[in-house]
């Protein structure tokens, strides 16, 4: 009958074979399964260098089997089979804290070592004036419309940051007639202590989310004594540091403000609400005793462990000409700066840009043209971007080579298309409804944005912009094309100052000190604290990205 007769063409698409399509697929995941393989393998060669486990006694390995490696696979083990949610948290937990530890060390290394505490003390009770003015100013003077309040607040923010007549009078020879609020605090005769310094500033900054987080899950009441409690914990953190771990009071402060008190809060959270995945925090807790136990037992039956050139030393020394004592620390430090100023320079214009061509610019040739020239740039090799930021940073503008400022712009340059791509495609995904229904509720274009397009769009955005850092960061092309140094062996103190980065200082290891000893325990060593970096920053954005797709 006609109507059992199926057709073997579909019209534009050619013959329909399932056969074909299946084949294609298991060709992809095939090809997919060798990248991997052939992946792990590369990583698994440098991490052996690196970390050399098989020097360990034979002891070291059995200890840490029975504390450490069967306890965890069993307790895993068990949560998978009963509880796959709470295996979840378990890992999300202990990842969380991990990936905690890194970004404080690096915070940590900013403040030591680059940015004095009272000079961030000043400029954020600067800031803060600026804010508390603002906000008042928006309150009193609704009925001006929208351009002289926000020029008010501009004023307001440059008097607080700079004072009269500031920067702007420098530049033309007048003397300062009104000091800022950042100067009045550099100079006050009694300033509080660094750590009290660092609590006040990045301690409210770490109890702030978590009182709001509270409050959403309960209360105000609640959200309230979180948040002094988080507040309390990195108080604490400066006496018990010192005196528990033998840290500092400023790394502890730092510590606790960015991996423990977030923890903390999750765990919190996350128990109240799934009271079922209360379990999961078993698996943790047995990585961490199992961890504690081993070391206490090779120390006591004196077992060697593996003669790793991933420690503490490599991490905390600078570079020197043998393999044995050469460090990465201000390698470390220089890359952090970087990523700071290419996440400074690069956000604002790219979500910026993001916003304007998706919500406000027309639909003609010229924005037609930006779209293809977008995408375009976002392939072009990062040599191209070094020769770029060498013509115009340091030959057109004159600026120093290899600083932070031109280090940092140039890297801004090279990531800004991936940045606008990414923002514009989480813009993109917000349903048009939510707009219509915000301008059927009398709302203006740009209300609508703010509070309706960019709060659903920002988690994508800042997914796409960390994925974005993550290249900036591995990056070592552009960064000799502008000649910021191979090697640095003090840190860089402001904008000005030359910096280098953890990729350059491998690719010097490995190209200008080309002996065996750099091949064999340097650069593997640097090679696996910069992936453990990306992978760092990859699993944050991985995060928010499944964070988001739950949340839709």
């Amino acid at each position: 009958m006609a109507t059992d007769e199926r057709p073997s063409f579909a019209e534009g698409f050619g013959q329909v074979s399932r056969t074909v399509g299946t084949v294609f697929r298991y060709l992809l995941l095939a090809s997919t399964l060798f990248g991997l393989v052939v992946l792990s393998i590369l990583l698994v060669y440098v991490t052996n260098d690196a970390i050399q486990p098989l020097t360990a006694d034979a002891g070291w390995h059995l200890t840490f089997l029975l504390t450490l490696v069967l306890p965890t696979l069993a307790a895993g083990g068990y949560l998978a089979w009963s509880n796959l949610d709470a295996l979840k948290f378990g890992a999300t937990t202990l990842g969380l804290f991990v990936v905690g530890l890194l970004f404080s060390g690096g915070v940590a290394i900013i403040f030591v070592e680059v940015l004095e505490p009272l000079v961030w003390f000043a400029y954020v009770i600067a800031l803060a004036a600026a804010v508390v003015v603002t906000v008042a100013l928006q309150q009193r003077s609704r009925q001006l419309p929208f351009l002289p309040r926000f020029a008010l607040a501009m004023l307001a923010f440059y008097l607080s940051l700079f004072g009269f007549p500031g920067i702007v009078g420098s530049y033309v020879g007048l003397p300062q007639l009104l000091p800022s609020v950042a100067t009045l605090v550099l100079f006050a005769p009694i300033v509080p202590l660094d750590w009290i310094q660092l609590t006040l500033t990045v301690g409210v900054f770490a109890a702030t989310p978590v009182a709001l987080y509270a409050s959403n899950i309960s209360d105000r009441r609640t959200g309230l004594l979180a948040g002094a409690a988080a507040l309390a914990t990195v108080a604490a953190s400066a006496v018990v540091g010192p005196a528990v771990v033998g840290v500092g009071p400023i790394p502890s402060v730092v510590l606790a403000s960015v991996a423990v008190v977030p923890t903390a809060a999750y765990v919190g959270g996350t128990a109240v609400t799934r009271e079922q995945a209360r379990i999961g925090l078993v698996l943790p807790v047995v990585i961490v005793v199992g961890a504690l136990a081993g070391e206490v037992l090779v120390d006591t039956l004196g077992y060697a462990g593996p003669q790793s050139w991933v420690d503490w030393q490599f991490l905390t020394s600078d570079h020197s000409g043998t393999a044995v004592d050469a460090g990465l620390y201000p390698a470390i430090a220089g890359s952090i700066l970087l990523m700071l100023t290419v996440a400074g320079l690069s956000f604002p214009i790219g979500v910026g840009a993001a916003l304007y061509l998706e919500e406000y610019a027309p639909d003609n040739r010229y924005t037609r043209f930006i779209d293809v020239n977008i995408s375009n740039l976002a392939g072009v090799p990062s040599v191209v971007y070094g020769l770029l930021g060498l013509g115009l940073f340091v030959t057109r503008l004159g600026q120093p080579s290899g600083t932070i400022l031109v280090g940092g712009a140039t890297l801004a340059l090279l990531i800004l298309p991936i940045v606008i791509i990414s923002a514009r495609e989480a813009i993109r995904s917000v349903p048009d409804e939510m707009r219509q229904a915000s301008y059927g509720m009398g709302a203006t274009r740009w209300q609508t944005m703010k509070n309706v397009v960019l709060p659903r769009a920002f988690p994508g955005i800042l997914t796409g912009t960390i994925l974005a850092l993550g290249r900036a960061i591995g990056e070592t092309a552009p960064l000799i094309m502008i000649g910021a140094p191979n090697v640095l062996f003090s840190f860089p103190s402001e904008l000005s100052s030359k910096v280098s980065a953890m990729p350059l200082q491998v690719y010097s290891w490995a190209s200008y000190f080309a002996t065996a000893d750099f091949y064999e325990k340097a650069v593997p060593a640097g090679v696996v604290v910069l992936v453990t970096v990306l992978l760092a920053m990859n699993s944050v954005a991985i995060v928010l990205r499944n964070r988001y797709e739950r949340e839709t």
